[in-house]
């Protein structure tokens, strides 16, 4: 039944809240986007070794771990706009330090924990008001097209240091960090646009709150959790390492940025399709095999020749899009509604202690057998998570 509330809802789906929430959605992963990939060449400009681009990476991931919790109980009292103009902000402050400030990897280092806890607000807050932009029935659409956002927004962004690099193995950062400055001012007036809940249907502060423990005891909470922590992590590793990678292999910016650009456009049009994948085949089926596939395209990515890092990036993008769609819309089924934000700040959080401590190791691998070794780790816990969720799976 079309139902009729604060906006036009058309197909159990408000989009007088969903559209200004996709393209806040897609500038957030631009911003991110420009400003990460950057900050991997500035680490080349200033001569810093390997090992030093796994710790700035693990500082995006560092204080969120903290902090994540409270900021999913905070948004399931009923702040998921709040959340997103304090991320938005926050985002801001860390690109206008960035292009400022970027003399060290110490400075590196601070300035990407402060783009980490913005973007932790943004995931956070983006996934809960997609849920409250549909009723159960439109909730797949939904998500569905706050993926295909994501892709957009993670394609464009990596694209935009290509264009702008150009030729150069490693560009100049500093028009990079300014454009990661216009994009962060652009996501921050877009936040505005995003309406709070009413505050007749904001959580209470009052009532049963669910303990930590409880929720990861729910029936398959913690098998969709750590799928979705290392689906997420090997595409972030991704990003901080395909520049490296470029550098190594004597492959100009222009490529790198249209590797992660099919790389993006490819998970697109798998998440545009995802739905009737579940119909046809079932989640698990769907979710382990994407996983596989994945897994077998990065160690794909490992040959040095460009047309098949191409192919792999292609179906890195397949595998990874339809993966983390699946593991996302699972932990929506499988917590409360009075916690799920704070189930997708666990999803988040599990994302970020992977990526604090899979840079080191990353890093001492890149030392001794470079990036070629880190694409072949990624492959191999992308394989064992697929082989844990078959053997923990429930008999029918």
């Amino acid at each position: 039944m079309m139902q009729k509330s604060s906006g036009r809802v058309a197909g159990d789906v408000d989009w007088r809240l969903l559209a200004p929430l996709l393209a806040h959605v897609v500038i957030t992963h631009v911003v991110v986007g420009i400003l990460r990939v950057t900050m991997s060449y500035r680490t080349v400009e200033l001569g810093l070794p390997a090992i030093w681009l796994g710790a700035i990476a693990a500082g995006f991931a560092l204080l969120p771990i903290f902090v994540a919790l409270r900021i999913g109980r905070y948004i399931d009292r009923g702040h998921d706009a709040h959340a997103a103009w304090i991320g938005s902000g926050l985002m801001l402050l860390a690109g206008l330090a960035l292009w400022m400030w970027p003399l060290s990897a110490m400075h590196l280092f601070f300035f990407s924990m402060v783009l980490g806890t913005g973007h932790m607000f943004l995931m956070a807050s983006q996934q809960m008001l997609t849920v409250r932009c549909a009723t159960a029935r439109g909730r797949e659409v939904a998500f569905g097209h706050f993926m295909v956002a994501i892709s957009i927004g993670q394609g464009l962004g990596p694209f935009i240091v290509g264009w702008v690099g150009g030729g150069a193995t490693v560009p100049a950062t500093g028009p990079l960090f300014l454009l990661g400055v216009v994009a962060a001012t652009l996501c921050l007036a877009i936040s505005f646009g995003i309406r709070p809940a009413p505050r007749s249907a904001a959580h209470e502060e009052s009532g049963s709150v669910i303990t930590l423990p409880e929720l990861l005891r729910r029936p398959g909470m913690l098998a969709v959790l750590t799928a979705s922590v290392v689906t997420v992590t090997a595409g972030d590793l991704l990003v901080i390492y395909l520049p490296l990678l470029g550098t190594e292999r004597n492959i100009d910016a222009q490529h790198i940025g249209m590797l992660l650009l099919v790389r993006s456009l490819s998970a697109l049009v798998a998440r545009v399709f995802y739905a009737r994948l579940i119909y046809a085949f079932g989640r698990m089926p769907l979710t382990l095999s994407s996983t596989f596939l994945a897994a077998g395209a990065f160690v794909l990515l490992a040959v040095p020749l460009l047309p098949i890092m191409y192919a792999a990036t292609v179906l890195i993008g397949v595998g990874l899009g339809i993966a983390s769609t699946l593991t996302l819309s699972g932990i929506v089924e499988v917590a409360p509604p009075s916690a799920r934000a704070t189930a997708m700040s666990l999803r988040i959080t599990g994302n970020r202690i992977g990526l604090v401590f899979m840079p080191f190791v990353a890093g001492a691998i890149a030392a001794a057998a470079g990036v070629a070794g880190i694409l072949l780790l990624t492959a191999f816990s992308l394989a064992t998570t697929a082989v844990a969720m078959q053997r923990s799976r429930p008999s029918p």
